[in-house]
Order: structure tokens, then C-alpha cells, then sequence
């Protein structure tokens, strides 16, 4: 059931998608609640999991991977319909798959993805509840605000028109809050992975001292 609704999940994403695109704007903003659907069902997979004992190791990598294939599409879809710059697309769609790798390469070796970071700060940013709920609802929000305006020249262009400067900068303050957090929270993951004792960077500081020498 758990992996039902995560499938279901992916399936009205990409109802969003059409919708986005397909439908006349007075439809388009369905794509709201819509959103809210889906990112509702990605805290019910798990609890449904949990209630009916179907956790496992395939649900949890299926739900990881629509958690990724959700927001790298939003973020996708936004930039291409030119609500957000490209580059932010790329930053999240980037972060995505290095952090990803990186836990992946920790749970080969018995890690557990927040267990790769160490230092008290990193754990802080990384896996406190109160970043991770914080970012969560950043994203959510971001993503349904921009669902919003989409189509909002078309359905209320007078009321659009009036509010253009405030419609605007609350797109700016949602959109680099969003990125200030994501960057925020994939920095320890890397930096601490990087330059580890046996990470892939450990050995630059030393090699430039014997350069020195």
C-alpha cells in the first residue's frame, strides 16, 4: 500500500505537469492544492508503512527516489516556465544527486545518511528537525507560490497589475530563502565528505606543505 501511494505520488506530479502547461490558466491554478496533495502524500507513504509494517529496504529507496524525482521536476518546470532563473534549477538539481552520491556511498559502508556528518554544527543544519521542517516548508510554500502567479496575468491581469512590485519581491524572498537553506544544509555533507580523513580531498593541505618544503 505504502508503495502504492508513492507511485500515486508520481502520478499526479505529472498530472501537475500537464496541467501546468495543457490546461487554460483559470485550471492551472488546481496545480496549487494539487502540489499540496503531493507533498502531503510524502509524510502518508511512510506513516501508512509504518502502521501496516511494509517498511523495507526497496519502499525506502522508492520513496527517496520520488522525493528527488518530485522537486527536480518542480524545479525543472518553474525555470522552464521562466519563474525562477535556471541556475537555481541547476543548484537544487546538482545538490541533489552530489548529496545523494555521497549518502550512497556512506550506506555502503554502514553509514546512515545523517550519520556521515559529525560536527555538532553540521548535525545541526544537517539532521535538527527544526531545519529540515523549516526547509521542507520553504520548498512546499515556494513551489505553490509560484504555481500561483503562474497563470494570475491572465485570470486577474487588473489585480495582477496592482500588486506586480509585492507579487514579485515575495517571489524573491521565497526563492533565495529556499536556495540560502538548501545550500545551507548540503555544505557540511560535502565539505565534511570531501576532506575527511578518507575522503577524496584529504590529502590537498598536505600536498601543497610539501610543495613548500
Amino acid at each position: 500500500m505504502a508503495n502504492l501511494i508513492t507511485l500515486s505520488r508520481l502520478l499526479l506530479l505529472f498530472v501537475l505537469v500537464i496541467i501546468a502547461y495543457q490546461a487554460p490558466p483559470v485550471l492551472q491554478l488546481l496545480n496549487v492544492p494539487l502540489l499540496g496533495v503531493i507533498f502531503f502524500m510524502d509524510a502518508f507513504d511512510g506513516f501508512v508503512a509504518r502502521l501496516r509494517n511494509e517498511t523495507s529496504h526497496f519502499g525506502a529507496l522508492f520513496d527517496i527516489a520520488a522525493d528527488r524525482i518530485v522537486e527536480n521536476v518542480l524545479w525543472i518546470v518553474v525555470a522552464d516556465l521562466d519563474l525562477v532563473p535556471v541556475w537555481v534549477a541547476i543548484l537544487f538539481i546538482t545538490r541533489s544527486f552530489l548529496v545523494d552520491t555521497i549518502r550512497s556511498y556512506g550506506a555502503s559502508r554502514g553509514l546512515t545518511p545523517f550519520g556521515m556528518v559529525e560536527s555538532k554544527l553540521g548535525k545541526l543544519l544537517v539532521s535538527g528537525k527544526t531545519l529540515r521542517l523549516l526547509y521542507g516548508i520553504a520548498k512546499a510554500v515556494t513551489f505553490g507560490y509560484l504555481l500561483l502567479i503562474y497563470p494570475l496575468p491572465l485570470v486577474a491581469p487588473g489585480l495582477y497589475e496592482a500588486t506586480r512590485p509585492e507579487l514579485e519581491g515575495l517571489k524573491f524572498l521565497l526563492v533565495y530563502t529556499t536556495v540560502f537553506l538548501c545550500v545551507l544544509r548540503a555544505l557540511p555533507v560535502i565539505l565534511e565528505f570531501a576532506f575527511k580523513s578518507d575522503g577524496p580531498f584529504r590529502n590537498i593541505g598536505r600536498s601543497r606543505s610539501n610543495r613548500r618544503q
